[in-house]
């Protein structure tokens, strides 16, 4: 198998919103305006497509970014020279197959040729619990830096970071 990838453009937008929503709880919902809004804020926004099907993507963005995300925004006040993975899904018939190691590797060869970025961060469900995600992002030398309870504790988040 050989994944390409390569920057999202608005004709795939509709895609990328059926595999969000089919990573559900594990990503958050959003809609396609949201999306979009990645596209154009984004500091990484990349598909991975495999025999012309996009299979995975990948959301990525540096500070300064005028981001709600209480999450992103916890990174934003403890940590700089970092890119923060917002969200990355993989259709659930490719687990398993490379392509978010594939994305992650892509992403961290953008922020070594950045020069200014020195780690990765983002966050993985404790409640509900993302065992996979999270045994995923050890292998690749991601490390707990702090929790974060939303929902009033109904969801809690293990903050990652690993250097560039």
């Amino acid at each position: 198998m050989i994944a390409r990838i390569r920057t999202v453009t608005g004709a795939d937008l509709a895609a990328v919103h059926a595999l969000n929503e089919g990573a559900l709880p594990h990503v958050n919902r959003v809609d396609e305006s949201v999306l979009d809004w990645f596209r154009a804020e984004a500091t990484r926004f990349v598909v991975a497509e495999v025999d012309g099907e996009i299979r995975a993507f990948m959301v990525a963005l540096a500070p300064p970014t005028a981001y709600w995300s209480d999450n992103y925004n916890w990174f934003v006040e403890r940590h700089t020279g970092f890119v923060y993975v917002d969200r990355v899904a993989v259709h659930p018939d490719w687990h398993g197959r490379g392509l978010g190691r594939a994305l992650y590797d892509d992403l961290l060869a953008a922020a070594r040729r950045a020069g200014d970025i020195r780690a990765v961060a983002c966050e993985v469900n404790l409640r509900p619990p993302n065992p996979g995600s999270l045994a995923f992002h050890r292998r690749l030398g991601f490390r707990e830096v702090g929790e974060l309870d939303h929902d009033g504790g109904a969801k809690r988040v293990a903050m990652l970071m690993r250097t560039v």
